[in-house]
């Protein structure tokens, strides 16, 4: 199990700072709500592909025993409890996976913006 040394909330800039003894990782609140390990999004063994999260903030951060962090997201979302392992997992990965989420929106014709809404023309 990784447990971070430290734990910050930005409200300011949306973000949750995670340190792991001389590393520290910075994970946009949009990430997190779009990686959330809840069943609303990871569904049951199909993971369901979040859109329209850009704006979404961090308003509280919440201990979930001794095992993980319950995150809770302007939009209402607070059901995912993210494991100190999988948030590891989010902060070393976040490049790669970030990238693939963009592949995912992008194929599915989905935008990051919640305003916007993507209309292909076919020519």
């Amino acid at each position: 199990m990784r447990l971070p040394t430290s734990i910050e909330l930005h409200k300011a800039s949306r973000t949750l700072v995670l340190g792991y003894g001389d590393a520290r990782y910075s994970l946009p609140a949009e990430f997190l709500r779009v990686h959330s390990p809840s069943a609303e999004v990871q569904g049951h063994g199909k993971p369901i592909l979040q859109y329209g999260k850009s704006r979404v903030a961090l308003t509280g951060v919440e201990p979930a025993g001794n095992y993980a962090l319950k995150l809770v997201f302007d939009d209402g979302h607070d059901s995912g409890l993210f494991t100190w392992d999988y948030l590891f997992e989010l902060a070393t990965r976040q490049d790669e996976l970030w990238k693939d989420y963009l592949e995912q929106l992008a194929a599915a014709g989905r935008s990051r913006d919640p305003d916007e809404s993507v209309v292909r023309l076919m020519l």
